[in-house]
């Protein structure tokens, strides 16, 4: 990673992260799988409208993909080095991936 713009994707990436929400719906949808914006809402206690805005944060940042099953929206982590990062500094123990 010698690449200025290495750097500054990977910048983008910790700025897309560095809301304790945003760091608990990761923790969760890594810990747990794909989930609806309802199932987290219940897990953290924020209104649907909160979480809504914090999942497009990451899903623009490449984090999560989200997939539409009728009309709910189900999300889970994106399949790529920096999620198997983030799992890594998050989990404290050994759990089953649900990264593909």
């Amino acid at each position: 990673m010698e690449n200025r713009a290495d750097y500054e994707a990977w910048a983008d990436l910790l700025k897309a992260l560095a809301h304790p929400l945003r760091l608990q719906i990761m923790h969760s949808l890594l810990r747990d799988g794909c989930h609806n914006v309802s199932c987290i809402e219940r897990r953290t206690g924020v209104s649907q409208s909160s979480i809504s805005q914090h999942l497009q944060k990451l899903r623009a940042a490449g984090l999560v993909v989200s997939e539409r099953s009728g009309n709910e929206v189900y999300y889970r982590p994106a399949a790529r080095p920096a999620v198997e990062w983030l799992m890594a500094v998050l989990m404290d123990e050994e759990v089953e991936r649900h990264v593909p």
